[in-house]
């Protein structure tokens, strides 16, 4: 698939996550719970913080390594420092953070959701990434592969 056709524009990881974040709030709007106690909202409070930091320290990493986000697009460097250290997909693990912390925060039964919402980022973003990655860098990515996992 061409990376500027209409499909390739529409079938990015931010749409899905924003289709996730609608998905949930929906679901609060037509099967509302009880109100959580109050540390349930802070944990949800506590993994939007978290992966927004999470989320600020990669850009930073693609930032300093001058290569691209873009998920269909070629790499130009393999990143291993910061979140990359401990995660190969740490604005993945942020987006689900996100998603998770905003379940916990509306009293949604939405968890569902998020389970989806790793399962469609797995299936559609994450296999062609990492195939791209050892097309371009071989034993260098092998090596970053079994060193790190996909998620934590």
């Amino acid at each position: 698939m061409n990376s500027r056709s209409p499909r390739a524009l529409i079938d990015t990881p931010p749409v899905w996550l924003v289709l996730g974040i609608g998905l949930a709030w929906a679901q609060t709007l037509w099967a509302p719970l009880w109100p959580s106690p109050p540390v349930v909202i802070w944990v949800g409070i506590a993994l939007i913080v978290a992966a927004a930091v999470l989320f600020v320290a990669a850009m930073r990493e693609f930032r300093r390594h001058r290569t691209t986000i873009v998920p269909r697009e070629v790499p130009v460097s393999l990143l291993t420092a910061g979140p990359y250290a401990w995660s190969r997909n740490p604005i993945y693990l942020a987006d689900a953070l996100i998603l998770t912390g905003l379940v916990l925060t509306w009293d949604a039964a939405a968890l569902w959701v998020v389970a989806a919402f790793v399962a469609v980022i797995g299936a559609r973003f994450i296999p062609g990434e990492e195939a791209g990655c050892a097309r371009v860098f071989g034993a260098a990515w092998q090596a970053y592969a079994a060193r790190v996992r996909r998620w934590l």
